[in-house]
């Protein structure tokens, strides 16, 4: 398993914006960050607003499958983009070239829809 924490767009958001709060400035790439953080966290960026706690409890679910635990980051970007077509999974376990078949996808499909709807 890998010692790298993943976090979602929701909680990167809430982590500037607080630290804009206490220092009361952020640099330029901070401020960037947290525009960028604040749309992909939004329901403009899928449909779907994120939800650190959905997030976290998607991403454990899907650590937990043979073929996706290999690489959490895959797991992590399913959590947060949540894909509801089988498209959409084989576009990101694609970069990582992780062999699943279609019925194997239908059933991450399903865990990622069992968290969000």
């Amino acid at each position: 398993m890998s010692d790298r924490e993943f976090v979602d767009f929701a909680t990167v958001r809430d982590l500037l914006d607080a630290a804009n709060e206490r220092r009361g400035e952020l640099s330029y790439e901070q401020m960037m960050a947290l525009q960028h953080a604040t749309w992909a966290s939004s329901t403009n960026r899928g449909g779907i607003k994120t939800d650190p706690k959905v997030f976290a409890a998607l991403f454990s679910v899907l650590m937990e499958n043979d073929k996706l635990a290999e690489n959490p980051d895959i797991c992590a970007k399913i959590a947060e983009l949540t894909p509801m077509d089988v498209a959409g999974v084989r576009v990101i376990i694609a970069s990582k070239r992780v062999a699943m078949d279609t019925s194997e996808i239908e059933e991450v499909i399903e865990i990622v829809r069992q968290h969000v709807l």
